[in-house]
């Protein structure tokens, strides 16, 4: 509609009804494509959904990541050794101390940017779990090798998720919201406060109960 009073050459004309059948055709493509993908994944329906616990993990992404990693993890001895594979393990070769690379190990061509992808919308959520990770990460490390991290943090979730058939529910995260909890106030009783003095060598045996 924006260009409907322009006057547009023929040429020019004929050049854009045929981009706009190509991009119309390709759509019909990628739209077949995912129905078929789609059927496939329907026996396997539950394990998809059970990771899209994870933020920024999307029901296509879910498909796309377990297509490639499986549903068996038993394959892999660790999650490190899922990281390693995936290329999101960072080669720490070390020497008397000093840190010879950082470079992220050459292997999941398709998985490491699928995942950096998913760790670029789970960051959205700046109180989020992963959002609080990345800004701490991000601080000391910038935002390349943060949201490396973040993306790595994400597969390793999944991992023990599959395994152990979990939900998502990190133990740290009330502490990363709320750094400074509240102390709980403890009520003396009488017989912890004997046993207090008993403990820092007081002789307790001539005190006489009220």
């Amino acid at each position: 509609d924006s260009i409907k009073h322009c006057n547009i050459e023929t040429d020019q004309r004929f050049k854009m009804n045929e981009s706009m059948t190509h991009m119309e055709e390709l759509q019909v493509h990628i739209d077949n494509c995912e129905i078929e993908m789609m059927k496939r994944a329907a026996p396997m329906f539950d394990q998809f959904m059970h990771i899209t616990q994870l933020p920024g993990i999307s029901t296509l992404s879910a498909i796309l990541i377990i297509s490639e990693i499986g549903v068996d993890m038993k394959q892999f001895e660790s999650d490190k050794q899922l990281t390693c594979w995936a290329g999101l393990a960072p080669a720490n070769n070390e020497s008397a101390n000093k840190k010879k690379s950082v470079r992220i190990s050459k292997a999941g061509q398709y998985l490491k940017p699928l995942l950096v992808q998913c760790a670029l919308g789970a960051i959205k959520d700046k109180e989020g779990y992963f959002g609080i990770k990345y800004s701490r990460i991000k601080k000391r490390r910038g935002h390349k090798k943060a949201i490396i991290a973040i993306a790595r943090m994400m597969l390793v979730s999944i991992y023990h998720m599959i395994l152990t058939g979990e939900t998502f529910n990190p133990s740290d995260y009330e502490s990363f919201r709320n750094p400074n909890p509240p102390i709980k106030q403890q009520v003396l009783t009488e017989e912890s406060a004997i046993e207090f003095l008993k403990k820092s060598g007081f002789d307790v045996s001539k005190l006489t109960k009220p």
